[in-house]
């Protein structure tokens, strides 16, 4: 069994960076339909989204912070499936996630309700240390160096 489950550990070490660029674009995916309606929806939308963040503390320009919400999300998660500039929309994407999970926390919606925040949020955490992989801009732009990886 254990040779088994070495072998085959071996033997997908090659399709690392297709793994990656299969979630890249899943999850990316996900965040721009997500957010194309909160970037289409205009300043009434905006608004909306934008109040939940008087939950913090932040009373003033919810137009803003709505608006910045969709742009996160949608711009993000184009950035994060092509693997543009990848680490710093994966902060933009966790710092979002942070506030979608604190203001549903604060509001009482409860776990149920915010669990998926703080799932996306880790998943962005992780992506930021692991990389775009060599299927990306970035590595196209030079970037992103993918390491050589050896079989272990």
């Amino acid at each position: 069994m254990k040779r088994m489950i070495v072998s085959l550990n071996q033997r997908i070490l090659s399709y690392i960076d297709i793994g990656l660029l299969i979630f890249r674009l899943g999850i990316g995916g996900m965040f721009m339909w997500h957010g194309l309606p909160k970037i289409t929806g205009g300043v009434v939308k905006w608004i909306v989204l934008g109040k939940s963040m008087e939950i913090l503390g932040i009373q003033f320009a919810p137009a803003f912070w709505g608006f910045m919400s969709g742009f996160a999300e949608f711009v993000g998660g184009l950035f994060f499936a092509i693997g543009f500039i990848y680490r710093p929309t994966c902060l933009l994407l966790v710092s979002n996630m942070f506030v979608a999970f604190s203001t549903q926390m604060l509001e009482g919606k409860g776990m149920l309700k915010a669990a998926q925040s703080l799932e996306d949020g880790f998943s962005f955490i992780g992506a930021f240390f692991v990389g775009p992989g060599k299927y990306s801009v970035d590595e196209y732009l030079g970037l992103h160096s993918s390491p050589r990886r050896r079989p272990y």
